[in-house]
């Protein structure tokens, strides 16, 4: 494990709020925020790997495939990963080189199409969970599925979103692309909205499938590939909480696996907010990870530093 080596683990929200049209200008406008604090980061000396979110946006690609599909043939969905994947990376990558020049930092980025594989048989394509895109009233939600076959859910008091497969990511197909660009000083953008995922048939041959993996996940799986000494997830708070929202509500500033999982089995870390970010938070430091930290951007730096943030260790 190399402690100079980071995974940032940005969400999907990031670049594309609910509260947004939707616009490339507020889309641009939002990164330009988030790469300041990482420049910041590289000034440090630290070799950053991003990875991204992707639910907002190719929701919305497949939301438009429905829509004129009448008039041109829709993608699979494991082609409008890869879309999102390509155009937020495209994005984040212009943006950064732009905060890089201005603050005189000579560091390249470059975004890699990345694949991830998982298991046919996975259980998740029984059982779609994962919400993407959107949200629509009930009875819009209704007549969406009426029209697509989509299926939706209730998600957090806001309306209703599809829900799509969200298996397991097993390996990252293009991790020697990833540590070729570390070992050349360039910053690479991985792994996006989860990987594509793709499974191996019994001759050993690639395929896409319908589904959106958990980039929390792969971000986890890609530190460890790597040897990152950290992987830090970005999310909306500062900390991780207990009882977030009650009265009783603490905030965490450093707790062990054991603890982690303790207060997961005690449902403290619900799977439609933290939950996903504390389970990958355990993959990745019982394969050998040093630490994990959960914060919010703009804190990030600080939490590197102990002096913001959420811990995890082993």
């Amino acid at each position: 494990m190399d402690d100079k080596r980071i995974v940032i683990a940005f969400g999907g929200n990031a670049s594309y709020p609910p509260n947004i049209k939707g616009l490339a200008e507020e889309q641009f406008a939002l990164i330009q925020v988030a790469c300041e604090h990482l420049a910041r980061l590289l000034e440090g000396g630290f070799k950053l790997v991003l990875t991204h979110g992707n639910g907002p946006v190719v929701g919305n690609i497949l939301y438009r495939m429905a829509k004129t599909a009448n008039e041109l043939a829709p993608m699979p969905m494991d082609i409008c990963v890869a879309h999102s994947q390509g155009g937020m990376g495209y994005m984040l990558q212009q943006t950064l080189m732009n905060v890089l020049h201005e603050h005189e930092i000579d560091v390249s980025v470059s975004s890699i199409i990345t694949q991830v594989e998982v298991a046919i048989d996975d259980p998740a394509f029984l059982k779609p969970s994962k919400p993407i895109g959107k949200f629509f009233t009930k009875r819009e939600a209704e007549a969406m599925a009426r029209e697509t076959g989509w299926k939706f859910i209730e998600d957090s008091n806001r309306g209703y979103r599809r829900v799509v497969p969200s298996p397991i990511p097993l390996r990252i197909l293009d991790i020697a692309a990833v540590e070729a660009l570390i070992k050349a000083g360039v910053v690479p953008i991985a792994a996006g909205g989860g990987g594509i995922p793709v499974i191996r048939d019994i001759h050993g041959e690639f395929h896409g499938v319908p589904a959106v993996i958990d980039k929390d996940y792969t971000s986890a799986l890609l530190a460890n590939q790597i040897g990152a000494g950290t992987l830090v997830m970005l999310t909306g708070v500062e900390r991780v909480a207990l009882d977030f929202g009650k009265p009783s509500q603490r905030l965490l500033s450093e707790i062990s696996m054991a603890d982690a999982a303790r207060y997961m089995a005690d449902g403290q870390f619900p799977s439609g907010s933290m939950g996903p970010k504390i389970s990958a938070a355990l993959k990745y430091l019982e394969n050998g990870g040093r630490r994990v930290i959960i914060t919010s951007l703009e804190h990030a730096f600080e939490a590197l530093q102990g002096r913001a943030g959420t811990r995890i260790v082993p």
